[in-house]
């Protein structure tokens, strides 16, 4: 009887074979995933900014008749910038430990209010004022 003898190890060959084959697989997944970290931070700055707007800002104007004014900012859900001018504001605020929430890049919102509309803003990536593609300002209004 003749002895069988097993390998116990892949050949060089093999090896580079599994090795382009993963390069391929890279090369052909890699671009889809690019950039979609950028996409998902200012589809969570949207989400934010409906949220503060469909949440505490709502309440406050439930409790006291009218959305804060640009001058007294989102902080005044944080905080009564007026008790005499909002006597029926709710005792803890309207955010969790007074806190104010930060967009995706670490910045404070931008919060505007002309009478007839309100505007929370972000100022995305570059944390400047205007910019273009992924460094663009977002706007609630603008938020799919």
């Amino acid at each position: 009887m003749s002895s069988i003898r097993f390998r116990k190890a892949f050949s060089l060959i093999e090896l580079m074979i599994v090795i382009v084959i993963l390069g391929l697989l890279a090369a052909i997944v890699m671009p889809s995933l690019v950039g979609k970290g950028e996409e998902a931070k200012r589809n969570l700055v949207c989400v934010q900014m409906k949220s503060i707007y469909n949440g505490a800002l709502d309440m406050f104007k439930v409790n006291n008749s009218i959305y804060p004014s640009t001058e007294e900012g989102l902080e005044a859900l944080a905080k009564n910038p007026d008790e005499d001018k909002y006597p029926n504001y709710a005792p803890s605020g309207y955010f969790k430990d007074a806190r104010l929430p930060k967009d995706s890049w670490g910045n404070e919102f931008i919060y505007i209010n002309d009478d007839s509309k309100v505007e929370i803003i972000s100022l995305g990536a570059d944390k400047k004022e205007g910019g273009k593609d992924e460094a663009a300002d977002i706007k609630m209004s603008e938020c799919k």
